[in-house]
C-alpha cells in the first residue's frame, strides 16, 4: 500500500452509512440511557460532516491504539488497500473525553496508514 498517495479524499465516503448510526446507538445506549442515546444520534445524522486529524481523535479519545493485528483493523486496511471508501467516525463530546460512537477500529486504520490523515467524522 502506497501511503504517500492516500488522502482523506480516496479513502473516505463523503458521508456515513447508514448502518452506522444504529450501530452508534447501541454503544451510545451502554454510556446514556436509551432516549438519550436516540437524541444523540439524531443529533449526528444532522451534523456536518468534518476532518480532524486521526492522532487527534485518537487523543481526545483516550483510547489505546488497537493493535494492526486485530481483525477488524486488519480488515478495514484491505479495504483501503482495494481503494474501498471507509465510512466517516461518528464522534459525542463527553464529560472526560471524546466518545468514538462509532468507527474505532476505522480510526485505528487511519492512524496505520498516517497519524497524520485527515478523517471525516460527524461530532456533536
Amino acid at each position: 500500500m502506497k501511503k504517500n498517495i492516500l488522502t482523506k479524499d480516496n479513502i473516505w465516503l463523503k458521508e456515513p452509512e447508514e448502518h452506522d448510526f444504529p450501530a452508534a446507538q447501541d454503544f451510545l445506549e451502554l454510556l446514556f440511557p436509551s432516549n438519550q442515546a436516540q437524541k444523540i444520534v439524531e443529533e449526528l445524522k444532522k451534523a456536518p460532516t468534518i476532518t480532524k486529524k486521526s492522532k487527534d481523535i485518537l487523543r481526545a479519545s483516550k483510547l489505546t491504539l488497537l493493535p494492526e493485528s486485530n481483525i477488524h483493523v486488519k480488515e478495514n486496511l484491505k479495504k483501503v488497500a482495494k481503494n474501498k471508501k471507509l465510512s466517516p467516525i461518528l464522534l459525542v463530546r463527553g464529560q472526560n473525553g471524546l466518545i468514538i460512537a462509532d468507527g474505532y477500529h476505522r480510526l485505528c486504520c487511519s492512524y496505520y496508514i498516517t497519524e497524520d490523515l485527515e478523517v471525516p467524522c460527524r461530532l456533536v
